[in-house]
């Protein structure tokens, strides 16, 4: 496993290196650190996109003196990583796949560290004549207008939200008007804008691209569009080799007062509201 996993970490840098991929720029590779300073976190690409990562991995690694590798992929192919045990801690937001990732025994400990609301775009023209309705009855008329529809279709957490709301409404989305990308969100999001196209996203990284967008909000309430991100160590007793002391430390700190306060007020002096807020104190299932 620790071969593996050096190797893991080597290949990351590679991709990084020669084709600009989405593991993020910033992050030290924690290859001159031993592999016991490194942490290895698989995160959505909205929180990578976000820029909010940048800041909390910065101040992880300068309190602890360790390196962590930033894998920046879909929700599901981050718990897909962790079902291999190729990862130590993910940041995730796809509560059903949580929820089973969690009851095969994958994970350790599972707790919600932030949360926004998803956003359903489209152009200002409106084709589809559902500017202020529900999210559901946008999906519903614009299936029935076959009005263009752009889907990430790549195993996301916002796909999958995508994909449950589609079901919800009783349709399944095919034909020339549904375009997928197989492209992370702010991918996705330039192609809808490009297309004049309608698509989910997810606000954080909605609000960070929104001025180079011509795209507009159609739909932003409801239970439908509530988006969760939870940490997520992996277990230990699965994969012994896992760095589960950094993996604990680093689920401590998202969950520590003081990040909390940050992430209530990131966003906040250059988007005029925060790109995230802290959970509502419920327990979190």
């Amino acid at each position: 496993m620790e071969i593996k996993r050096l190797v893991y970490i080597l290949i990351a840098d590679l991709l990084l290196l020669v084709a600009g991929c989405q593991p993020g720029s910033f992050v030290k590779s924690g290859v001159k650190n031993s592999l016991k300073k490194t942490l290895i976190l698989a995160t959505t690409t909205s929180v990578y996109d976000s820029g909010l990562l940048e800041k909390l991995v910065a101040d992880f690694e300068k309190k602890f003196g360790c390196g962590v590798k930033v894998v920046a992929v879909g929700s599901g192919e981050a718990l897909k990583m962790g079902e291999m045990g190729d990862v130590d801690v993910l940041l995730v937001h796809s509560p059903e796949a949580e929820r089973k990732f969690m009851k095969k025994g994958f994970g350790k400990e599972r707790a919600l560290v932030m949360r926004n609301y998803f956003v359903f775009l489209g152009p200002y023209s409106d084709p589809a004549r559902v500017r202020g309705l529900p999210v559901t009855d946008c999906f519903r008329l614009i299936a029935k207008r076959k009005k263009t529809f752009v889907s990430r279709a790549d195993g996301s957490g916002t796909h999958q939200r995508e994909l449950r709301i589609w079901k919800e409404v009783g349709v399944t989305p095919c034909g020339s008007w549904y375009l997928k990308t197989g492209q992370g969100m702010g991918e996705s999001l330039k192609v809808a804008s490009e297309k004049q196209a309608y698509i989910l996203s997810d606000r954080a990284t909605y609000l960070t691209l929104k001025a180079n967008l011509e795209l507009q909000e159609i739909s932003t309430e409801g239970s439908d569009l509530l988006n969760e991100y939870t940490v997520i160590t992996v277990n230990p007793r699965r994969f012994p080799k896992v760095n589960y002391a950094l993996a604990k430390k680093f689920y401590s700190f998202l969950l520590s007062q003081d990040v909390q306060s940050y992430i209530a007020d990131f966003g906040k002096e250059e988007f005029g509201e925060a790109l995230f807020l802290p959970p509502k104190g419920e327990e979190y299932k």
